[in-house]
């Protein structure tokens, strides 16, 4: 199993997978890292088929426009409570 994620650190890499569960509601495969075992979501792999955006986008966007809205109201709530 390969990492696909482009952000990784360790991109293009590949994984001593010894197993698979389910981490925050959604698929991951535990694997070695060195001499201790660490948990990579499937999604972030080349086990699983990329979103149809990922495809269509082909590298030119690596945000959902749902993401990027989640991700401007969790700042705007930092930024709200910081001023309190």
């Amino acid at each position: 199993m390969r990492i696909t994620h482009p952000f990784h650190p360790r991109f293009g890499e590949l994984l001593d997978v010894v197993g698979r569960r389910k981490h925050l509601g959604a698929e991951a495969f535990l694997y070695r890292d060195g001499e201790r075992l660490a948990l990579m979501p499937a999604a972030w792999t080349d086990s699983v088929e990329p979103e149809p955006l990922v495809l269509i986008a082909d590298g030119r966007s690596c945000f959902r426009v749902d993401d990027l809205l989640r991700l401007s109201e969790l700042v705007r709530a930092l930024l709200d409570a910081e001023c309190k």
